[in-house]
């Protein structure tokens, strides 16, 4: 069995070095170009250094071989990739320290959840929300003090604004940033932390004409109790750049701020400045929905749910972009939003099937955990 496990893993390692040869450099904004189908597909479990015997949980890469794994019956999903089942549609994921544990939200009940693989979900607090214009319980994100304080932050609608709350074991939800504007559309947000402790807070435009003064369409910086950052272009400000429509997801990978957003005849992806953003450093034409955003050194994930997969870039140091792109998980799940990284590394999603046009299997919505390609800001020859 351990041989068959190291011989899986070299053959991941061969697939993603023989995909990533090629660079190409990068003077302005980057359109949509043909996605390397299959290129790093992930067919197994999480796989971790020195895997050791295969346990229960993590199985063989042989037996969760999307060929030959079952069809859920019910809310029991014999993918080992799959963490929960039977969820409402999933709009933001934090992981714990623990790596092994995460929060989900559901966006249009207002739900947290703590979730973990061959457990059934927890019920932590429900945050009360309006999800009409596509609002709802958007993002998710730890303290970057949870190790001690175990507070969570959420960004939420609610019938009179969108707003910033602070989760506490035992306690009703407290608002630390209030009055972002709502409207008909365009009500979603996500969540992040940087290196500084503070927390980015992307916001959509609410279908309202664009402000400058107004905290709508915005990449947000507070620190954890609502106060404007103090390196924010104006320090009496909790705005960092203005210029979003839709966001769907924001991440860092300590040193560049990334945010994807629907501004409207494509998707695109943004790497933030201070003040207006600028042209996006990746546009999709074919417009994927891009959502949710993982970023490590070397290593940018999106999760895409018209498309149905994870797109793969990997931006060097300057913001462009080396290798050729790649798709992962293509039609494997179904329609991913959330994304978030655990501290082993592990690639945490979520889908949002439900009440889509696409297919919905009887374990959805659902919670996955997989290993990502490896990162790497160099090309690989």
């Amino acid at each position: 069995m351990i041989g068959r496990v190291r011989r899986a893993v070299a053959g991941v390692a061969l697939a993603l070095a023989l995909t990533s040869c090629a660079t190409f450099p990068d003077a302005g904004p980057r359109d949509w170009r043909e996605k390397v189908e299959g290129a790093g597909e992930l067919g197994g479990p999480p796989l971790v250094p020195d895997p050791g015997p295969p346990s229960e949980e993590q199985g063989s890469p042989q037996d969760a071989d999307p060929s030959t794994t079952p069809e859920p019956t019910g809310c029991d999903d014999p993918d080992l990739q799959v963490v929960a089942t039977c969820l409402s549609p999933i709009s933001a994921v934090a992981v714990l320290p623990d790596a092994r544990t995460a929060l989900v939200a559901e966006r249009t009940t207002g739900r947290v959840l703590r979730v973990q693989r061959g457990m059934d979900p927890v019920l932590v607090t429900t945050v009360p929300v309006d999800a009409s214009g596509g609002g709802g319980l958007t993002g998710l994100v730890l303290s970057p003090g949870y190790a001690e304080d175990r507070l969570v932050y959420a960004y939420a609608t609610t019938a009179e604004d969108n707003r910033v709350l602070r989760l506490a074991p035992g306690e009703e939800p407290k608002p630390v940033l209030t009055g972002i504007p709502r409207g008909p559309r365009d009500n979603g947000g996500a969540l992040a932390t940087d290196r500084r402790n503070a927390l980015l807070i992307a916001t959509g435009s609410a279908g309202l004409t664009a402000d400058a003064g107004s905290l709508a369409g915005k990449l947000l910086r507070i620190d954890t109790l609502g106060r404007p950052a103090s390196d924010n272009p104006d320090p009496a400000s909790p705005i960092f750049s203005s210029g979003l429509r839709a966001p769907g997801g924001v991440c860092t990978d300590g040193s560049a701020i990334w945010i994807t957003d629907h501004p409207g005849s494509r998707d695109v992806l943004y790497r933030a400045t201070p003040g207006v953003l600028g042209d996006p450093a990746w546009s999709w034409p074919d417009r994927p929905g891009v959502a949710g955003c993982v970023a490590q050194p070397g290593l940018l994930l999106v999760a895409q749910t018209v498309a149905r997969s994870v797109f793969v870039l990997r931006p060097d140091d300057n913001g462009t972009f080396t290798g050729a792109p790649e798709t992962l998980l293509a039609n494997r799940y179904g329609r991913l939003a959330a994304a978030a990284t655990a501290p082993d590394g592990l690639l945490w999603l979520g889908t949002t099937n439900k009440g889509s046009s696409g297919k919905v299997v009887p374990s959805d919505d659902r919670v996955i955990r997989i290993q990502p390609p490896a990162g790497g800001g160099e090309s690989r020859q």
